[in-house]
């Protein structure tokens, strides 16, 4: 009686648990962008009592959601030139509109346009976006990135006070102000900056009070 053939069985090798550094790494393949609303983050975070601490959220963005490129738009107000300094030198890029006199001596500078518009400019070069506000102007925008895919998530300033169109897209909604003891700003010794560099940016030369070019 012939021998029958003896047939080696392959072993499964055991699979290697996922660590974070291996989710980072799958995340660093894909390019991540923020489009923030200063105008509405600012006074959205100061109704709840606190201060934001610019350089602990861009650092933020870049952990938890590996964003490559952090667009502000914000409106330029002629004196805070410094300000504007230190904010390019956090790692964000800051995309600037004219600010108009308001009543009772406040300026307004509504970013809503160039945000959209700049988010559509770079759809291509961008595999996921966040947007940063609570304001419901955006619902179009944040709608047609959620249908195309492109939508990371939506962080909201202040859970208490936001447009009800974003309610649909609670799953990928994220309240700032629930991370209060994370990112709100202490004074106390200068600490050197440990926030993502800003060679992603143009060479920044004085802002002008002049809309962005794209």
């Amino acid at each position: 009686m012939e021998d029958k053939p003896k047939f080696e069985q392959r072993q499964r090798r055991p699979q290697q648990p996922r660590t974070r550094s291996s989710y980072q790494q799958h995340s660093q393949t894909r390019n991540v962008y923020a489009f923030i609303d200063s105008q509405n983050l600012n006074i959205s975070i100061q109704e709840k009592g606190w201060k934001l601490d610019w350089t602990a959220f861009r650092r933020y963005m870049s952990e938890k959601y590996s964003v490559t490129k952090a667009f502000l738009f914000i409106g330029y107000i002629p004196g805070n030139e410094t300000m504007y300094s230190i904010l390019q030198q956090q790692g964000y890029i800051l995309i600037f509109k004219p600010v108009v006199d308001a009543s009772e001596g406040h300026v307004k500078g509504n970013i809503d346009a160039e945000l959209v518009l700049r988010a559509m400019i770079e759809f291509k070069n961008y595999d996921a976006a966040i947007i940063v506000s609570g304001d419901g102007d955006f619902h179009a925008l944040i709608d047609y990135l959620d249908q195309n895919h492109k939508l990371a998530c939506l962080i909201v300033p202040n859970r208490d006070r936001y447009s009800s169109l974003f309610k649909r897209f609670a799953e990928k909604t994220i309240f700032l102000s629930n991370l209060r003891k994370l990112l709100a700003y202490t004074p106390g010794p200068a600490k050197p900056r440990t926030g993502p560099s800003v060679s992603e940016s143009e060479p920044q030369k004085q802002p002008r009070a002049e809309p962005a070019k794209v």
